[in-house]
């Protein structure tokens, strides 16, 4: 859409008639929803849930969202007319609206911050002000004294339809050039304008087809092929297009005809006889909608038939739904889950609803809507970052229309305009890729996901091999229903583990560089058995960081807190918080030696002495950096099951619930880097992490292996790794959290204060902290206190940690004072600059 919208609509005449106000959620973090005046003809057009165009400020013009419509006017300010209606039906739904003022609330967040994330760029519109001549300005017979930089932009302007604001700055080369703007709109000689346009376009290609007569008529098409013997190249073309469309079977096929592209780029056929063909008339070129996605099919095939214990699981699940509305399937690696998953989204679809299958990583997508469409076909809609805007906008008008039965998708896909779910799914439910952190709402996609099933009366199910010990305390507790899978699929066992001590091997001269020579004769061993490895290091790049032999320099983030990372491919240092990046020095900006050296390793260095090693190995690496195309991680994971590559290295993404059944060995490479964390999850999430990646081999009746390399193989966490023992660590985790107050018997919220300035920061944190003590009590505020990683962007950060227990807090009192007491010290002169972010269950 693009059209000139007039910033002052004309006034209504007197009239009894009632009129109607609109409060609307702007795209920005406004703490109060802004009202607007309903024009009376758009009085029927405009509802709650759709888009509207407003004018924001002096300049702005916005889309936004209609929360609610009533009859009362603004008692502050005198109400603007809404410019113009978008749809013509809501594009929020009455269950997401509560939703997102439900995410506003609970995350400390405003509306205009959660409509900003739900909603897909494409549905949102870019505006920027700009002017033109007045319409009645006539230049010839108006005598208007204009001032020189007036007459300077009405010369512009006679030359030019419109001027952008920043252009009329560029012309006259001041900066204060709104004033001579404002000048000429009250000597009536320019209007300003907006022009606005809704970014959402469907995807259209040009099709062809014979034309209706030559196959609606007996005899025509063979007189066709008698006119056209002459012309070889010509009836080339039309015996290629019957090949896609054979019409002499059903003719009513060449109604859909085929794409222009699929002639057009046949090399044995010539473009300008298919455009003689369609100049004469035998072929009509037309244009068509079509989806984004490639999944215009029906199911192919019916899901895979559940074993006995699958059958069980899915039986308990189907039972306790009767009683729970949450449910958590604790099912070993390799157990079947996505089977189960498969069968009771049919059965959520038979009954007529919609499933939402929620995933942490886009890498995982990739493999599982693999066997999605074959099942679901396009009822299936997929939702994720790497899509284009307009991809995604198609997705969510997909869901609003019904057109999308199931969607399967990262975090964000919580915020689809579901009208009647009946089934939320939450695999890898333990995951922390579930929480948002910046920018606002830092929402958990999970619990998101529980409330916006409780809301439209849906199911949650929660799987994992390894559950959040906030998960499974709820099993215990009774609040969940709990189903067990302990089993995996077939004739599949867990796999043996294998500790490596790295300080006895590096004492043994066994180490070739990061490898043991335990892990690579295992990985030598797989590939001439023609088997696949995975190799898990948890930290990108080639190296962690480059320092000088001789004087210890070590190059540092000019914006935050850290050394700067080697990236061996780019030859750069880059930070890994804001991505400031640098080029590799030759020498030492310090003390000019030239003996720089790499220190620790990522999984770039991996990658690059495998290779050398193993010059047979055909390996791959899966990280942020080799996955920031769109397809990428598809490319990655299709050579991979297709066997052109046998080793895959990777961050946490290879953990995650990929499949492959060729895995026999799984590699660790630093343990310890992982354990050793400041964190009171660090034991859980290192046990979910290695059991995890560890879950990778032997999935198909291939006996599999994993070797964890470590410098303290006592370690307690391994013992419960290699027995699979999560009951142990539960019962371990529970009862230190219990005696020193962390969730699930608390509930945390993190403040964290931003400045410039280290010693603002530190001033303001310590004034926020004392009030937030008198408010809450003293054993409920921890800090201020100066976070590992201490300035981010080049802000001084400061954090306070607030405890409130779960079951003497009142919640919504406490976040209330929480609020205040951040409203009050933003208040205080001495910290008008300082910034204050509120993380609620930070992770």
């Amino acid at each position: 859409m693009s059209e000139l919208l007039n910033f002052n609509y004309p006034p209504e005449p007197a009239t009894d008639r009632v009129t109607l106000f609109a409060d609307v959620i702007l795209p920005l973090p406004l703490p109060k929803l802004y009202t607007y005046r309903i024009p009376y003809e758009m009085n029927d057009e405009v509802s709650v849930g759709v888009r509207v165009i407003v004018q924001f400020g002096a300049k702005k013009v916005l889309s936004c969202i209609v929360a609610d419509i009533h009859e009362n006017a603004p008692a502050d300010y005198q109400a603007k007319y809404i410019l113009d209606v978008l749809d013509d039906k809501p594009i929020i739904t009455a269950p997401q609206l509560k939703l997102f003022k439900w995410i506003a609330d609970y995350y400390m967040c405003t509306l205009g911050e959660v409509i900003n994330a739900a909603l897909p760029s494409a549905l949102k519109l870019s505006s920027e002000s700009r002017i033109q001549l007045h319409p009645h300005y006539n230049p010839e017979e108006d005598e208007i004294i204009f001032a020189p930089q007036e007459e300077k932009i009405i010369f512009a302007l006679q030359n030019n339809q419109a001027l952008t604001f920043t252009e009329v700055g560029n012309l006259l080369q001041i900066k204060s050039y709104h004033k001579f703007i404002k000048s000429l709109i009250q000597k009536e000689a320019i209007i300003i304008f907006e022009q606005v346009s809704d970014k959402f376009s469907p995807k259209v290609v040009k099709k062809v087809r014979i034309a209706e007569h030559f196959v609606q008529e007996e005899g025509m098409l063979e007189e066709l092929f008698n006119q056209l013997t002459p012309q070889p190249k010509q009836l080339d073309v039309l015996l290629n297009y019957l090949q896609f469309v054979p019409v002499h079977q059903d003719i009513n096929l060449n109604y859909r005809g085929i794409e222009k592209n699929a002639l057009t780029n046949n090399p044995h056929l010539s473009a300008s006889s298919i455009n003689t063909l369609i100049k004469k008339g035998v072929l009509e070129q037309f244009d068509q909608i079509v989806s984004r996605f490639p999944m215009e099919h029906e199911s192919q095939q019916l899901p895979m038939a559940l074993s006995e214990h699958q059958l069980q699981a899915k039986d308990e699940i189907l039972g306790l739904f009767k009683e729970k509305e949450t449910v958590l399937l604790h099912g070993v690696t390799g157990s079947g889950k996505t089977e189960v998953y498969i069968d009771l989204i049919k059965h959520a679809l038979d009954s007529g609803g919609q499933v939402l299958y929620l995933l942490p990583e886009i890498a995982l997508t990739a493999q599982i809507v693999t066997r999605l469409m074959k099942v679901f076909g396009d009822k299936l809609g997929i939702y994720h970052s790497k899509f284009s805007d307009n991809e995604r906008a198609e997705v969510w008008q997909g869901v609003l229309s019904g057109r999308f039965q199931v969607v399967i998708g990262v975090r964000s896909s919580i915020f689809l305009p579901f009208h009647d779910l009946s089934l939320v799914i939450v695999d890898e439910e333990h995951e922390p890729s579930y929480k948002q952190y910046d920018p606002a709402p830092r929402y958990n996609a999970r619990e998101t996901a529980l409330m916006m099933a409780h809301l439209q009366g849906a199911k949650t199910l929660l799987g994992s091999a390894t559950p959040s010990i906030e998960s499974y305390y709820n099993c215990k507790t009774g609040r969940w229903g709990l189903v067990n899978m302990t089993k995996r699929f077939g004739e599949a066992k867990l796999p043996e583990i294998e500790l490596v001590d790295t300080r006895r091997e590096q004492q043994r001269k066994n180490m070739h560089s990061h490898f043991s020579a335990k892990l690579l004769n295992d990985i030598e061993e797989r590939l001439k058995r023609h088997e696949q490895v995975i190799l898990f290091q948890n930290r990108r790049g080639y190296a962690p960081f480059i320092s000088c032999d001789e004087c210890s320099w070590i190059p540092k983030c000019k914006f935050c807190a850290v050394s700067l990372s080697y990236h061996k491919f780019n030859n750069e240092l880059r930070c890994h918080y804001c991505g400031y990046h640098e080029r590799m020095p030759h020498d030492c900006p310090a003390c000019g030696a030239t003996t720089l050296r790499s220190m620790g390793f990522g999984t770039e260095k991996v990658e690059d002495e495998l290779k050398l090693l193993l010059p047979e190995a055909e390996v791959q690496r899966m990280d942020l950096d080799t996955t920031k195309k769109k397809n990428s991680y598809q490319q990655i994971i299709s050579d991979f099951e297709s066997g052109r590559t046998n080793v895959l290295v990777g961050t946490q993404m290879v953990t995650k619930g990929l499949d492959f059944e060729n895995v026999s060995l799984v590699g660790i490479l630093n343990a310890d880097t992982i354990i050793n964390f400041p964190d009171f999850r660090a034991h859980e999430r290192a046990y979910q992490l290695f059991v995890q990646v560890s879950g990778r081999a032997g999935r198909k009746g291939k006996p599999g292996s994993v070797i964890i390399q470590t410098r303290d193989p006592l370690q307690p966490i391994f013992n419960k790794v290699r027995s699979n023992d999560y009951q142990t660590l539960y019962e371990h985790e529970i009862e230190e959290r219990m005696r020193f107050g962390y969730p699930p018997f608390t509930r945390m919220i993190r403040v964290t204060v931003k400045h410039v300035d280290d010693k603002t920061a530190e001033n303001a944190a310590i004034v926020l902290a004392k009030d937030l003590t008198d408010r809450l009590g003293k054993q409920q505020v921890l800090g201020p206190e100066v976070p590992y990683i201490f300035k981010i962007r080049n802000l001084f950060l400061q954090e306070i940690h607030i405890k409130l227990p779960r079951e003497t807090t009142n919640l919504k009192s406490a976040k209330g004072q929480i609020a205040q007491a951040i409203f009050n010290l933003k208040l205080l002169a001495d910290f008008k600059g300082v910034r204050i972010v509120a993380d609620v269950d930070p992770m």
